[in-house]
């Protein structure tokens, strides 16, 4: 019997902000960070990686509710945890304790993401198998099992998700060799950082279209006029057929966002993300009403698969934006990407940040292959930045994510990385 013997645990930051990658209305000079943990077993096999996306300070804290969870795993069988990962999710999420800190929300809800998602790296790389292809090639009541539908079947119950996981069914192996022979359709925010100058911005959307990107996007948000002025920019070089999401990163009230959102109609936005609060459903609703027929996004930052279920309930998204690190790990996206084909909603995940492009494409794919079944209006973010630092970097060609073949969710950063961006003490923050 193979057991867990420790959660080694990172506060891990990279200095974006010299560069002001990453920049946006709300966030003018974030340090790209991850609380990382490593799920090490007694026997030779391989460790789980997973981790929780930050932007600096702070990341200890994040760090030190990973930390809390030692004593429900350290001493476990690992053959066990990884066998039932729907037994393990809830064994995690409803501590009593813990689940009292959220409850299902916030910092603690983030760090058993983290832990569920490093089982998971850790399931595949046993099985010698990209995650995406493990979960695709589970049946419908293997899926349907690891998805804790409480609070859920007002709207979505066990027996109809698995019905729509069976209609799925046919056409998978189908679906998985177009993944590994054409890719996963990927836009770019490459060029549209807020903290930007024109003249990036022009150099970089060009060498979005030259490298196949049928999509980027603008972070806007921070000044009206500059908002006008650089999505003219952008139209100019792009034309009327590449399309343009903006992104207001949760700026504005629902009157500003709607008054907002229409003085830059002109330049034919595909999307509006975040253009308020997450938690406001009603208002996404009401912004998703008035602003039509420019379309809302949203999901990075939404807690749960609850608030999710609200916002598909009110049609107040017509994107739904999941995050590998946002909520409590693979399982409870897989409980959003059924509710997103419940309600026929295209899934677009976010992966603006450190490591998110590598975790996010598995979800995406499985997504298509056992879910959807579809990648129509269906699009990955892809952000151009520290792909190196991990063992299985992104690969993205001619605007699409090329499907990950080396066994693992992605997650897993090389120990150089860990050692230099260490913080305080690596060598980069040295």
């Amino acid at each position: 019997m193979s057991q867990i013997t420790a959660l080694d645990t990172f506060d891990l930051r990279f200095p974006t902000s010299r560069m002001l990658d990453g920049s946006d209305a709300m966030n003018p000079d974030p340090d790209y960070s991850a609380a990382y943990v490593i799920v090490r077993t007694d026997d030779s096999g391989p460790d789980g990686h997973g981790f929780v996306f930050t932007i600096g300070r702070g990341t200890d804290v994040q760090v030190a509710a990973i930390d809390a969870l030692r004593p429900l795993l350290v001493g476990a069988d690992v053959d066990a945890l990884v066998a039932d990962m729907g037994s393990t999710w809830r064994r995690l999420v409803h501590d009593s304790p813990l689940r009292w800190l959220g409850p299902e929300k916030g910092i603690m809800h983030m760090a058993i993401g983290a832990v569920v998602n490093a089982l998971w790296d850790l399931a595949a790389k046993r099985a010698g198998v990209p995650l995406w292809r493990l979960l695709s090639d589970l049946s419908p009541e293997q899926l349907v099992d690891l998805v804790d539908f409480r609070y859920l079947t007002d709207v979505l119950d066990p027996a109809e998700a698995l019905h729509l996981l069976q209609a799925a069914e046919p056409g998978r192996a189908e679906r998985a060799a177009d993944l590994v022979a054409r890719g996963y359709p990927a836009y770019t925010t490459t060029p549209g950082w807020l903290g930007y100058d024109d003249a990036k911005l022009a150099r970089l959307t060009r060498e979005a279209l030259d490298a196949g990107f049928t999509q980027i996007k603008l972070k806007v948000g921070g000044d009206l006029d500059d908002d006008v002025r650089r999505l003219g920019i952008a139209r100019e070089i792009c034309g009327p057929d590449v399309r343009i999401a903006i992104d207001a990163n949760q700026r504005w009230d629902v009157d500003e966002a709607v008054r907002w959102v229409k003085e830059l109609a002109p330049f034919d936005p595909w999307w509006v993300e975040e253009p308020t609060s997450p938690d406001d459903v009603l208002g996404h609703a009401a912004i998703a009403e008035r602003i039509a027929p420019v379309r809302v996004a949203t999901g990075e930052h939404v807690a749960n698969r609850v608030v999710f279920k609200q916002l598909l309930q009110a049609r107040a998204t017509q994107f739904v934006q999941i995050d590998a690190t946002r909520v409590a790990g693979v399982n409870e996206n897989l409980a959003i990407l059924l509710l997103a084909a419940k309600f026929g909603v295209p899934v677009c995940p976010h992966a603006g940040g450190v490591g998110l492009c590598e975790a996010v494409q598995h979800l995406a794919m499985v997504d298509y292959v056992a879910v959807s079944g579809s990648t129509e209006n269906r699009v990955i973010e892809y952000v151009d930045h520290l792909h190196e630092h991990f063992a299985d970097p992104v690969r993205v060609e001619n605007g699409r994510y090329r499907a990950p073949e080396r066994p693992g969710a992605g997650t897993e950063i090389l120990v150089p990385s860990l050692v230099a961006h260490r913080f305080p003490d690596g060598e980069v923050w040295r």
